[in-house]
């Protein structure tokens, strides 16, 4: 019987952490600033526990019958809390007041759970073995959570069924409750009948929590949603309409097949053109493939592609639309796929190369801003053989000018030169790349053939930027004090206000 209760104990913890886990990455998906959102929730929660453990202390009499209800009360508000935000953020304009007023719940509930718990197993244990058993199942419950949530929940059940689930575990716990307690439960037929109630309400809530997802989704996009998928690290939407493909990621577009030629021939040409043979090219990130396709029109080039996201990689090598749109780029012998970070990997990896892209997404958070330091520039430029360079996508010029021009001065505070240049891409208006080296750079004479945009007579005036996108004072971004995230965060508001 004591076994069944410290179960108990290590399951409910793991639920809590669950719906917080679910709450900020949910919330960091759909507003982005990863560590504002999870640092805001987890303070919010930990508050709202500590406010039910206080409430506790008023809750004299039918302990056992509480603590049923509870764990009912807080199957339904966690494991239905991302379909509900989901709704919210597509339908009205309340997204955060309903994320804190959740959050806060949750934690009041939880915060009621073991102070209950406890003193309902006081009667059977020392106090001094209820409380280390307690406490010790409920932070093995806490680690299961934190493990299983980012390596399956996320990956293969996604946000809202994850909480469901635990809603599902909850709910089942209250059930199992009534029998634990059945000696202290006047009133038990009826909370087993709430509990199977709650239960069956859960379950079918599983079941269609993915038709209520794309239903949310479907009304955030312009065009209808063809395709998602959920990685460890993002949100993955594909929408479609009249012949336009687009990618988004985390809510935020990455690219329109009908012009994204645009963007991915003037991040890659410009620079590489210019090398008289490049044999040895890393791109970073880009997993679409589509800048690794441009890069495959130099008939020598070797390809190594690092992308975080085995997913992202995945779909761009078997999806059929996919294959048609890149060329079945990442599918080419001449292609070495690795899903690594980064940074982590040019840390460890020995290997020089004659050419580097870096096709990351914007630094919208602390998490990607990283590899927008003086430090990550730094040791990007060990990997580049002599006379080598490389191209860095920098978000707008107009849109985030102090942003972009941030970039450009971390990489000449990292030791390189540098030649900021601009395109107009419709989809995203004027954007900005940089290329950088430790040598010189001319434009090239030569573009390869079969480009759509691009010729060699327009590469020079990419480099010519008008006077409102002209440099201004900024700051370089370090690994210690990432300003740049602070100065997109904010430019990028004011646009979306």
């Amino acid at each position: 019987m004591n076994a069944a209760l410290f179960v108990t104990v290590l399951l409910i913890a793991a639920c809590g952490l669950i719906y917080e886990l679910v709450a900020g990455a949910l919330a960091s998906y759909l507003l982005g600033d990863s560590v504002l959102q999870f640092s805001t929730i987890i303070g919010t929660y930990l508050f709202a526990m500590g406010v039910g453990s206080w409430l506790s202390r008023f809750i004299h009499r039918g302990l056992a019958s509480r603590f049923v209800s509870i764990e009912l009360m807080v199957a339904v508000v966690g494991g239905f809390s991302s379909t509900l935000l989901f709704l919210a953020f597509a339908y009205t304009d309340a997204f955060r007041p309903l994320l804190y007023l959740l959050v806060s719940l949750i934690g009041i509930f939880v915060g009621l759970e073991i102070p209950l718990l406890m003193r309902l197993l006081r009667d059977r244990l020392e106090f001094k073995d209820v409380v280390a058993n307690v406490l010790t199942f409920d932070y093995l419950g806490a680690l299961g959570a934190s493990l299983l949530f980012p390596l399956v929940l996320v990956p293969y059940l996604g946000m809202a069924r994850s909480a469901l689930l635990f809603g599902i575990i909850n709910a089942a716990v209250a059930l199992w409750s009534t029998y634990l307690f059945r000696d202290a439960l006047p009133n038990r037929r009826r909370l087993q009948a709430g509990s199977v109630l709650v239960l069956a309400l859960l379950v079918a809530g599983f079941a269609g929590a993915e038709r209520i997802t794309r239903t949310a989704e479907s009304s955030m996009y312009a065009d209808p949603v063809v395709l998602t998928r959920n990685s460890p690290y993002q949100r993955i939407v594909l929408t479609a309409w009249r012949g336009d493909l687009r990618l988004f990621l985390n809510g935020h577009l990455q690219f329109s097949s009908r012009d994204e030629y645009r963007y991915h021939e003037a991040l890659v040409h410009p620079g590489l053109a210019a090398h008289p043979s490049p044999k040895r090219v890393l791109v970073l990130g880009g997993g679409d493939g589509l800048a690794v396709r441009e890069v495959l029109r130099y008939p020598g080039a070797e390809v190594t592609l690092v992308d975080l996201d085995a997913e992202m990689t995945r779909l761009f090598s078997k999806h059929r639309e996919m294959l048609k749109l890149n060329g079945g780029a990442l599918l080419s012998p001449r292609v070495r796929v690795i899903n690594a970070d980064a940074f982590r990997w040019l840390a460890e990896s020995s290997e020089t190369f004659d050419f580097a892209v870096v096709d990351l997404p914007d630094p919208s958070n602390y998490a990607v801003g990283k590899l927008y330091t003086t430090t990550f520039y730094r040791l990007l430029r060990q990997h580049l053989n002599p006379g080598g360079m490389m191209v860095v996508q920098s978000t707008s010029p107009m849109f985030a000018r102090t942003a972009f021009w941030s970039i450009e001065r971390t990489l000449g505070e990292a030791g390189l030169r540098t030649w900021p240049y601009h395109v107009y891409v419709p989809s995203f208006g004027e954007w900005g790349f940089i290329l950088a080296g430790t040598g010189d750079y001319q434009t090239p004479a030569r573009l390869p053939a079969g480009l759509r945009y691009l010729t060699a007579e327009a590469v020079a005036g990419l480099f010519q930027f008008p006077t409102d996108m002209r440099r201004i004072p900024v700051r370089a971004n370090r690994l210690d004090d990432q300003v740049l995230v602070r100065y997109y965060s904010s430019e990028w508001e004011q646009i979306t206000q």
